[in-house]
């Protein structure tokens, strides 16, 4: 069994700049991790491969610097990395990041199962699976908390419901995007960045796509535009107030109703 897992390399902390003319995120230079989402996605995919044998491929796309994530993911057990890398793909919504994921796993593949994480720390659409599916026109299922097994040329999984816990069986190939909690990640091996060091990671530009349309990707292929982001403001200030318990209770009464965070009830 061919599996693909896709990954994704998200800013590692909470002070990224932003770019005023277009609205992204400014990648180069700020310190990076692998989403904790796709953790869970790689264990779900180590685990089967264990189970039923195959091979792994983890696909990403981003800057070349995104490559060290497909090294952690070597370091996990996985076979194969494919990033898809070019400036045209920069600035791409939730569908125009779908479509290019779409047609990188079109020219590495073909695969049969297919994983994503949830969703990402930097993005929290949960959308990109949902839509790699339709665009890769295969069956997919959601918030799968458990995997039970393979059958039959089907996946047997629990999907986590609002009320209630469905199980479902999806034919190969498929997709499918986990919960977190679904299985512990496991760390990776020293051992195994020694024995990768060398391993080749396969580069994907715009003109290795079934579809090199540039319309397609990036900015230009992005129906939804961002109006306006900002990081979160930080304020340090802070006061210390003295007097007794009954003082400072009605203080803190009166800080509390001018700025409107009580509501009086009627």
């Amino acid at each position: 069994m061919k599996t693909a897992v896709c990954i994704k390399q998200v800013p590692g902390t909470s002070q990224v700049e932003i770019d005023p003319v277009t609205g992204v995120l400014k990648r180069d230079g700020v310190e990076s991790k692998m989403n904790p989402y796709d953790l869970y996605a790689l264990e779900t995919a180590l685990r089967l491969k264990q189970q039923y044998g195959g091979e792994i491929t983890v696909i990403t796309m981003g800057p070349p610097q995104a490559q060290a994530v497909i090294r952690e993911a070597f370091m996990m057990g996985v076979d194969h990395g494919v990033l898809l890398s070019d400036r045209r793909f920069g600035g791409a919504d939730v569908l125009a990041t779908s479509y290019t994921l779409s047609q990188g796993l079109q020219a590495a593949g073909p695969f049969d199962l297919i994983i994503c994480g949830k969703q990402t720390t930097d993005g929290d659409t949960a959308q990109v699976g949902a839509e790699l599916a339709e665009f890769l026109k295969i069956p997919h299922v959601t918030n799968v908390c458990k995997v039970h097994g393979i059958e039959a040329e089907t996946l047997e999984a629990d999907l986590d419901q609002p009320l209630s816990i469905a199980t479902a069986k999806i034919p190969f190939p498929c997709l499918i995007t986990v919960e977190k909690g679904i299985f512990e990640p496991r760390l990776p091996s020293y051992k195994r960045k020694k024995e990768t060091a060398d391993r080749q990671i396969r580069i994907l530009t715009l003109d290795d796509l079934p579809d090199k349309d540039p319309v397609h990707y990036g900015l230009n292929g992005s129906p939804t535009q961002v109006k306006r982001i900002f990081p979160p403001e930080n304020s340090n200030t802070r006061e210390m107030w003295e007097g007794n318990a009954a003082d400072l209770g009605e203080r803190l009464f009166r800080f509390l109703d001018s700025h409107k965070y009580l509501q009086q009830l009627r």
